[in-house]
């Protein structure tokens, strides 16, 4: 018997224990010495199961292109039994989250080869270790959790300017946009939004008045924003080769914040960049979004291989999570976090409680869908009922018999 776990004043049976199924492999196949990845829990795998594949990477530094050479390993390794599968639900999201966690799931490597190649770039060739079991589990457990919470959706707003003049349809913007779709992403589309509320949008892009954005981001049912700004600014004009060239100098800032906490998630940027056109007017808008367009390509890729390399990591390992709940006083609250940082994964909790409401910031090594199961166990189900589950917020409220039938107060708004 456990008694009163939350310390509310009563004596209740064993919770259930919980197991977490989770997996890595550690099989060698050939004596060389490895790379290590980061940690993964130990499972064993047999023989059959690991398959040894060559692969090569190129990147702007040698880190980038050994990420880039992991991901090419992961999905020759798996190209048979799962890549092949591109009929099933969600597909090339399942297959971009898969290859943005390939430090985690390749469960070694060996470098074979590393060069500077022609145009400053880097390339890297590796010799991998791929567990298909590890693979198949980890496409089976994002696809599950997808099918609970939906594909995530994300407002894109960037504030593109060429020679201080806001463009109506940014460049950069546009990019983000068809990279996201392609991995499957749903966006919040730029007609849904009023004029007036696009313009505040702008307005809080520009002051960096995150907090109105998060509240735009809310407003559209967005889980994820992407802002930043763009400008592209005059630098004369210039004879190469017979050809009179307008060159503008370029600088772009770009980040991407959880909606539910605003948390930054990716930040990338570059400084002043030179780029330009054929013209023979020092002040060329097209110019100045030629510029803009050569310039953002390398951040734009940075910036998506970042989102998801968090986005991946969120939905599988876990992170942040916030839980709500509402009709709580102290004593509920209160015995609530302490059974939370009991449980096994969880790191810390923090508690506020205002007006009836009790939020809980819970860093974990789980994701929410596993944290929300959880909480539909044993004397947690007792207490509370659950209400709603997004990316890394869970919602509820406490039961009206688990507080001697008195009516809840405070209400918990749709996020």
């Amino acid at each position: 018997m456990v008694r009163d776990p939350f310390g509310l004043g009563y004596q209740s049976g064993r919770m259930p224990r919980v197991l977490l199924h989770t997996c890595g492999a550690i099989l060698l196949v050939a004596p060389m010495t490895w790379a290590q990845p980061a940690a993964q829990p130990a499972t064993k795998a047999s023989p059959d199961d690991v398959v040894v594949v060559e692969a090569e990477g190129e990147g702007m530094d040698k880190e980038h292109a050994t990420r880039a050479a992991l991901r090419a390993a992961l999905e020759r390794g798996g190209k048979v039994e799962i890549f092949s599968e591109t009929k099933v639900e969600n597909f090339q999201l399942v297959h971009d989250t898969i290859l943005s966690r390939a430090l985690g799931l390749v469960t070694d490597f060996k470098v074979l080869e590393e060069r500077k190649i022609v145009g400053g770039t880097w390339k890297v060739k590796i010799r991998a270790q791929v567990s298909r079991s590890l693979l198949r589990e980890n496409w089976a457990a994002i696809q599950n959790l997808l099918n609970q919470i939906g594909r995530p959706k994300i407002m894109v707003n960037i504030l593109e300017t060429i020679d201080g003049k806001p463009e109506e349809q940014s460049i950069l913007e546009t990019k983000i946009e068809e990279r996201l779709l392609q991995s499957g992403f749903d966006l919040v589309a730029r007609t849904a939004t009023d004029v007036t509320r696009h313009r505040e949008l702008d307005d809080a892009v520009a002051t960096n008045n995150v907090a109105r954005m998060q509240t735009l981001a809310k407003d559209n049912e967005a889980h994820i924003f992407i802002v930043g700004t763009a400008n592209a600014h005059a630098a004369g004009v210039e004879e190469l080769y017979g050809v009179r060239i307008a060159f503008y100098n370029c600088d772009v800032q770009l980040k991407a914040y959880y909606t539910d906490s605003a948390r930054i998630l990716a930040s990338k940027g570059i400084p002043v960049t030179r780029g330009g056109a054929q013209g023979h007017k020092e002040f060329s808008p097209q110019a100045g979004k030629m510029a803009l367009n050569f310039a953002g390509q390398t951040v734009v890729n940075d910036l998506y291989a970042q989102v998801m390399e968090q986005w991946a990591t969120q939905i599988t390992g876990g992170g942040e999570l916030i839980f709500e709940i509402a009709g709580a006083d102290f004593k509920v609250a209160n015995g609530l976090r302490k059974a939370l940082a009991e449980l096994k994964g969880v790191n810390s909790v923090n508690m506020k409680l205002t007006k009836g409401i009790a939020s809980f910031h819970i860093n974990a090594r789980m994701s929410a869908q596993d944290l929300a199961e959880r909480l539909t166990e044993g004397e947690f189900d007792r207490l509370i009922e659950i209400l709603d589950l997004k990316l890394n917020r869970i919602q509820g409220k406490v039961r009206g018999e688990a507080t001697g039938g008195s009516e809840n107060k405070g209400e918990v708004k749709e996020q």
